[in-house]
């Protein structure tokens, strides 16, 4: 995957202002002044971001808040989110805190007001939401917990990400299970086509909710119905989705599910959701032991781990990271996923109408619901990306020998943008 990013602008245009000496002087201010000065995560956010008037410049009225949109036309939140000046806050934040008292309070604070947004915006319990360290994590740990013999079958598609294949080859040497490989037709997998590989002896039905290769969106609780009629369990990998459309994981029907909180969600590396159902808890064991699961220290150095999803913290956070992903979840709650959704859709449709337009394959299929599309765009990968850097437009170019472009529609683009790549595509045909 090759990724083009032009940073522009000049050091008076900075995103971020130095921190100026006086700033930092602390002697005569103590730490619960330190806090109510500067604030924490949502603390800064303006209170009226989210009800500010639409207009064509600037449609939830965030843009301010991501100073990126003033340097490029960034469309690749697929590949990377950019942070808000919000979470940046946030990370700021935290660190003066760890620079003056060093201390993890404020960091542990953090863990489970994270924990509880993130329950809260996307439809689970607290109780159901460990937070690690990436979405690789989730599906290991699941897969680990669900004691594959011999002879059981794992069913994907041809879609989902890279890490699960080489997850359920690695499981076909040890363990003796099947994978089997949905084939996608037209950019899509069928529910017909899973229904052809999942029988009796599946264990395991994996996708990623919203593909990285070119934005298809699975159903996925009529997935979850397929699996558990036939006594086994559906796992997503949500990266490319949570972020973008509001849910409820319960109603779904989805039995364990991870998203990383440095795209969609825009906050940072290091700190990626975990979800699982309530009742499966008990089911799937800890990968890995330490300090961070004990629920109470018993005699004889022996412990009660907790019963909790906390039980897969196993160790300590990246705290900077999880300060950021409570300020990012508190913004997206304050813009509204149902907003975020419906303007990315206006603005994905007209995207594709002018792609098709021009001629070019789309590899993404027509009324898939999700902010991203992917397209054969016919050139020599080469001069595309200098053509790309010259305009300040960011992509992404994947595939083989880079053939396709995927962009993807944030919540801070406007038509404008989606204007800008279209011309660009325009006077390259």
């Amino acid at each position: 995957m090759m990724s083009i990013l032009q940073k522009g602008g000049s050091a008076k245009d900075g995103v971020l202002a130095p921190i100026e000496k006086g700033e930092m002087r602390m002697s005569s201010m103590d730490r619960r002044g330190f806090l109510e000065a500067t604030g924490t995560g949502l603390l800064s956010l303006p209170a009226a971001r989210a009800g500010a008037a639409e207009n064509a410049e600037d449609p939830l009225g965030v843009r301010a808040d991501f100073p990126i949109t003033r340097n490029m036309t960034f469309l690749n939140s697929a590949y990377i989110g950019p942070v808000s000046t919000v979470v940046s806050d946030a990370a700021v934040d935290y660190a003066r805190e760890k620079l003056l008292w060093a201390d993890s309070r404020g960091g542990l604070e953090n863990k489970e007001k994270a924990r509880a947004r993130c329950a809260e915006l996307f439809g689970a319990k607290p109780e159901e939401v460990a937070l690690l360290y990436s979405t690789s994590d989730g599906e290991n740990i699941v897969t680990r917990g669900l004691d594959f013999q011999a002879g059981h079958n794992v069913v994907v598609d041809e879609l989902h990400f890279t890490t699960s294949f080489v997850l359920y080859r690695q499981l076909e040497e040890e363990r003796g299970i099947e994978l089997r490989i949905v084939p996608e037709r037209g950019g899509r997998t069928r529910i017909e086509d899973f229904e052809a590989r999942v029988d009796g002896r599946t264990r395991l039905l994996s996708v990623a909710w919203v593909s990285n290769r070119n934005g298809f969106r699975h159903d996925l609780r009529a997935l979850a119905e397929l699996a558990h009629a036939k006594g086994a369990f559906l796992y997503a990998d949500a990266v490319q989705a949570l972020g973008t459309f509001p849910t409820s994981l319960r109603e779904e029907g989805v039995d364990f599910l991870t998203t990383g909180a440095y795209k969609w969600l825009f906050a940072s590396f290091g700190v990626a959701p975990l979800f699982i159902r309530e009742e499966h808890l008990e089911r799937i064991p800890p990968d890995r032991y330490g300090h961070a699961q004990v629920a109470e220290d018993l005699p004889e150095h022996r412990f009660r781990l907790r019963t909790t999803a906390q039980k897969y913290e196993y160790a300590s956070l990246a705290f900077s990271s999880v300060a950021q992903l409570d300020a990012a979840l508190g913004y997206l709650k304050k813009v509204g996923l149902s907003r975020i959704e419906a303007h990315a859709a206006g603005l994905s449709r007209e995207l594709r109408e002018g792609i098709a337009k021009l001629g070019f394959e789309i590899r993404t299929p027509e009324g898939n619901r999700s902010p991203i599309m992917s397209f054969v765009h016919g050139q020599d990968p080469e001069r595309l990306k200098r053509l790309l850097k010259e305009e300040a437009v960011e992509v992404t170019l994947r595939g083989e020998n880079d053939s396709e472009m995927r962009a993807s529609i944030s919540m801070f683009n406007n038509r404008a943008d989606v204007l800008r790549l279209l011309n660009l595509l325009e006077n390259i045909v």
